[in-house]
């Protein structure tokens, strides 16, 4: 039987989330913009239900939740809308070099614009230096834009030392002067662990349902409405959906989804976390066991569910090759069709060779024992 360790790619769909949305493809498939009848007020009911389920799981008000596509078009909104709707007060973002693609192409698109674009290093570990954070603030810089988790790492940042660094250095537009906001890529870590916005003071923030048991195709963008307000300049123009900021047709089905998945994940993710994060250690102690053999990233501060092992003179891809009923990944998946070694790693130090040696294996909550004792017996055959 195959066995699936690549859940920071994406995740099955949860059974209950899947009958969650099931009634919504036949029965109640109304269009929640149709105001005039009942399927369409069942549709826009099932939304807001959705919407209070996200704000309920991350601490926010549900006015706060915009529906998107996923955290890519998240991403794009939140960064481009905010360079467009602030770079009168300066042309300044500040970003970190191992971020998701996303991100920094987001940010390379906006630099042929004329934006400035501070790329912080991170140790051996992966982390920021906050001192290089606070050296790189400036009156221009407009946003922060620093992700919660790695996706090829699992290392987290400090996320509530950045956020207290970036406003403690001048408050967000006062009086309309100055200041920067905080916008965090938490694709990786919500429905995992556990994230409030309030108390970290993050602005903006995006997640994606398929990281976390619920369907492809939809995500959120968390906007802080107070102390700061934050203003995006809409990057979809036609009918005004999501109060102005991305119109077109809710997709009811996948909110309907993404709401359970956020549901199940506020009552199951204590209980998920420490039996998964207990299969990770077994995984790690063991294959590291192996001669040449260390863990790529912080020990200390990162995902439960996420290893980066680098197996040194040994091909990540010949390694591949030779446990194909295991599926594992070199990189991101959205990088994986390239084939350069992982920006990621080589902002960590390591050597190109190295980073071809690395394979990131995440763990998810249908991984078994047996799942990790058969991992690390053919994975310990490949080498050996």
């Amino acid at each position: 039987m195959p066995i699936y360790l690549d859940y920071n790619a994406t995740t099955p769909v949860d059974k209950r989330v899947l009958e969650a949305m099931l009634p919504y493809f036949t029965e109640k498939f109304g269009n929640a913009s149709s105001r005039t009848h009942s399927f369409g007020w069942i549709a826009e009911d099932a939304v807001k239900v959705a919407r209070q389920q996200v704000a309920d799981l991350i601490n926010c008000l549900e006015q706060e939740v915009i529906f998107t596509s996923g955290s890519t078009e998240g991403i794009n909104l939140a960064i481009k809308g905010v360079w467009e709707n602030y770079q009168s007060k300066g042309k300044h973002i500040i970003t970190v070099k191992t971020e998701h693609k996303a991100v920094l192409d987001t940010c390379n698109a906006l630099e042929k614009k004329g934006a400035t674009i501070t790329y912080l290093n991170v140790d051996r570990e992966g982390v920021i230096d906050l001192q290089e954070l606070k050296n790189a603030l400036t009156p221009q810089t407009i946003l922060v834009a620093i992700m919660y988790a790695n996706n090829e790492t699992g290392v987290i940042q400090p996320i509530k030392e950045i956020t207290d660094v970036v406003h403690t250095y001048n408050s967000p537009f006062e009086g309309g002067q100055g200041g920067c906001f905080l916008f965090c890529d938490a694709t990786q870590v919500v429905g995992k662990i556990n994230i409030d916005v309030q108390e970290e003071h993050i602005d903006i923030m995006c997640l994606s349902a398929h990281k976390f048991y619920g369907p492809k195709g939809i995500g959120a963008l968390y906007i802080r409405r107070k102390d700061p307000r934050v203003a995006l300049f809409p990057q979809i123009d036609g009918g005004g959906h999501e109060r102005g900021l991305r119109s077109g047709t809710l997709n009811v089905t996948g909110i309907v989804g993404l709401g359970k998945a956020c549901e199940i994940a506020k009552s199951d993710m204590w209980d998920d976390s420490a039996r998964i994060s207990k299969l990770r250690t077994r995984l790690e102690q063991l294959l590291t066991e192996l001669p040449n053999t260390f863990i790529n990233g912080s020990t200390k501060n990162r995902l439960f569910n996420t290893t980066n092992i680098c197996f040194q003179n040994h091909r990540s891809e010949t390694i591949i090759k030779k446990i194909p009923n295991i599926s594992v990944a070199i990189g991101s998946a959205c990088t994986s069709a390239v084939a350069e070694p992982s920006h990621v790693l080589k902002a960590m130090g390591l050597s190109d060779e190295d980073t071809y040696s690395s394979i990131r294996f995440s763990l998810g909550k249908y991984t078994t024992e047996a799942d990790i004792k058969e991992t690390i017996e053919t994975v310990k055959n490949a080498i050996l």
